[in-house]
């Protein structure tokens, strides 16, 4: 006989909201397909300052698409999304103030699928300016094992900066590790909420993760199990990933 999960604890509750303090939520749509009022539900609920969303939808009217789903979440379209990136698309709320956009388009190998990085240079009030990257790698291990290696020249804009994104890699695999060496792994620095982000019928497997240079502290960081709004249902209808939402804290601008 099979047994059923056993439901998510209840995370503990959230930092407040602070001077250069944010939530960055990152999250695999699935190009929309699936329940988009369950998807916008959980977003809102997450109340974040910025999204670093995965397969935003790059084929069928992908601007509108983005637009759509920054309207309906309270968000702008900052960096990335359809084309220009490749699906991973950068969403912010009113506040976040976008200085440069650094999309990259990344060498594709024939017959894989296009893969690229959304990035932008921000600044949040009472914040110091850092780079926020969203990444959607390849299921290849050799184009992914070259995508980690290009991922952190995205860095190179500020001193600070945020990579968040589904990396198609268990943190056990080389090209986690490599980052994780480098750059702070949020869950494992400052656990809150939920660890497996892969399916979310029955979350077995860790894929998407936020990393945080030296210089931002990283309060918490996990998949939203229990935060309130954020319905089990929702999370189950709204794509085939968890989302992960930290909150990060930025020095002194």
């Amino acid at each position: 006989m099979t047994t059923a999960p056993a439901a998510p604890a209840e995370p503990a509750e959230l930092p407040p909201p602070a001077a250069g303090r944010l939530r960055l939520l990152s999250y695999n749509v699935r190009s929309l397909r699936d329940d988009r009022r369950a998807l916008v539900r959980v977003i809102r609920a997450c109340a974040p300052d910025l999204v670093c969303v995965q397969e935003s939808p790059r084929y069928w009217r992908p601007r509108g698409q983005a637009a759509w789903l920054a309207r309906r979440t309270g968000t702008a379209v900052l960096a990335g999304g359809g084309r220009a990136a490749a699906g991973p698309l950068l969403l912010g709320r009113p506040g976040v103030r976008v200085a440069a956009v650094h999309d990259r388009l990344l060498p594709k190998t024939r017959g894989l699928h296009a893969r690229g990085f959304a990035t932008a240079l921000v600044e949040v009030p009472g914040g110091a300016p850092f780079t926020v990257t969203s990444c959607h790698l390849s299921l290849d291990a050799d184009e992914r094992r070259r995508q980690f290696e290009l991922l952190t020249g995205q860095l190179r804009y500020a001193e600070l900066g945020v990579i968040a994104g589904d990396f198609n890699e268990h943190p056990d695999g080389p090209g986690w590790r490599s980052l994780a060496a480098r750059l702070q792994d949020g869950h494992v620095v400052a656990p809150w909420g939920g660890e497996m982000t892969s399916v979310p019928e029955n979350p077995y497997q860790r894929l998407d993760a936020v990393f945080a240079t030296p210089g931002v502290e990283v309060l918490a960081c996990g998949v939203p199990h229990g935060l309130p709004g954020v319905t089990g249902a929702d999370l189950r209808a709204a794509t085939d990933h968890l989302p992960v939402l930290a909150v990060l804290q930025l020095p002194a601008g």
